[in-house]
């Protein structure tokens, strides 16, 4: 019997509501699009721009809440998952599974009435992605999970964009691209140190099937468009020299730590000091780039 059969203990509290919403991937999430809409050439009133990141957080939260529905059964045999609220029978999976679509329904609606259709169709559509695609299809039957999945969250960007100007342009698209690639290296450096993890639950993760020498050649590849891409709103003349030079900067400790993680041979996960290096500095990368990104166009605009 696993720890997802446990007997449940009712009634769920608020806390275990906001676990399912996946709170530190929301931040990013919720972040991102502030960025993105930050960024957009234009203005947006301050309470339908609210309206927008509040909606994005929602749905993000939907996103997190049903891919925890479908994966209880998985996350119970991952150390790293196996205390979150359905596999620790903190919650019953039909309440997940509730607030899940109730969140995905709420925020869609929400963005359409008081944003714009658009918006809400790329939510939608990315709420779809990530807890239909890549949860159910992607992830427990192919390596390339990460990879096409991917693109389910680098769309925060590109709707607070359109929030404020109601299209989408080469710009957004541009930070779908440096999310959809920033992804790969991201996920496939923590997968290095957690390979048993993911392989006692069966995800067929990069290192697990492929093996971690291909894995590390995969990060260091990827980051190598990731980085031109990051660097292409600068050439394009989209943003000033505070962007252009953070950029090149981040990129190049970016590429500095995944060339560590290309020449490290360690198989023992506590040998894998540059992987988790990677891991962790891609987090703030991210950030970093998008904050000094959405600063430099608010500066120039």
């Amino acid at each position: 019997m696993t720890t997802a059969t446990r007997d449940i203990i009712l009634p769920a509290e608020w806390r275990d509501f906001w676990a399912l919403t996946k709170p530190r991937v929301m931040s990013l999430v919720v972040f991102t699009a502030l960025c993105g809409l930050l960024a957009a050439p234009g203005s947006i009133h301050p309470v339908i721009g609210f309206t927008a990141i509040l909606c994005l957080a929602l749905g993000a939260g939907a996103c997190g809440a049903l891919n925890q529905y479908f994966e209880a059964d998985i996350d119970a045999k991952m150390a790293r998952t196996a205390g979150r609220p359905l596999p620790a029978g903190r919650m019953d999976r039909a309440s997940a599974l509730n607030f899940g679509i109730g969140l995905a329904a709420f925020s869609v609606g929400i963005m359409g009435v008081a944003v714009n259709w658009l918006c809400a169709g790329l939510l939608a559509f990315s709420i779809f992605f990530y807890a239909i695609v890549y949860t159910i299809w992607l992830k427990p039957n192919t390596p390339q999970n990460i990879v096409i999945g991917g693109a389910a969250g680098a769309f925060p960007p590109v709707i607070g964009w359109a929030a404020v100007t109601g299209d989408v342009t080469l710009m957004p698209v541009l930070l779908f691209a440096i999310i959809f690639l920033w992804t790969p290296p991201h996920f496939w450096a923590l997968a290095l140190f957690m390979k048993t993890d993911y392989g006692a639950a069966g995800i067929p993760m990069l290192p697990n099937v492929k093996g971690q020498r291909v894995t590390r050649n995969q990060i260091f590849g990827y980051s190598f468009p990731m980085a031109a891409t990051a660097i292409l709103p600068f050439a394009l003349a989209e943003t000033g020299w505070v962007y252009g030079v953070a950029s090149v900067v981040l990129n190049l400790i970016f590429l500095g730590l995944a060339y560590r993680v290309w020449k490290n041979e360690a198989t023992d996960a506590a040998a894998m000091k540059p992987e988790k290096q990677l891991f962790a500095f891609s987090i703030l990368y991210l950030f970093l780039l998008f904050a000094i990104f959405a600063f430099d166009r608010m500066v120039i605009s």
